[in-house]
């Protein structure tokens, strides 16, 4: 009997990866903060994980060997400009650090959530594996 991944993992297996985008995205955001003109960006959480979710088999395969993932999970129509919250300095940059602080942080805390899932989950599969 085959084990079937996507029904064993759930969605925690393309969470991490969608995080990790999302982390590169703030990170990008605060290393910008001083650069003129330059538009704070965001990765829509949900958008990437339906995307992830509903292809057939969740990521979809495609490229030159059948065991190659198509990300379009994390493609760029997933991606958003953040609306500023503040009043514009004058250089037009849109980065309000404490706000990318504040969400690189939770995104880091989500990430550790969902690898705390995964591990439970592969605890649970070796557990019925070894029959204890």
């Amino acid at each position: 009997m085959a084990i079937n991944f996507d029904k064993a993992l759930g969605v925690h297996q393309y969470t991490l990866g969608i995080r990790s985008q999302r982390a590169q995205v703030i990170s990008s955001n605060i290393a910008n903060a001083d650069t003129p003109h330059y538009k704070a960006r965001d990765l829509d959480f949900n958008k990437a994980i339906q995307a992830a979710t509903s292809s057939q088999n969740g990521l979809s395969m495609s490229g030159s060997d059948v065991k190659h993932f198509d990300l379009t999970a994390l493609s760029e129509q997933n991606y958003g400009y953040r609306v500023p919250n503040q009043p514009d300095t004058g250089d037009g940059n849109t980065v309000d650090i404490q706000q990318e602080q504040s969400e690189f942080m939770q995104n880091a805390l989500e990430y550790q959530m969902s690898l705390g899932f995964l591990d439970s989950k592969f605890a649970g599969l070796k557990k019925a594996l070894r029959g204890d």
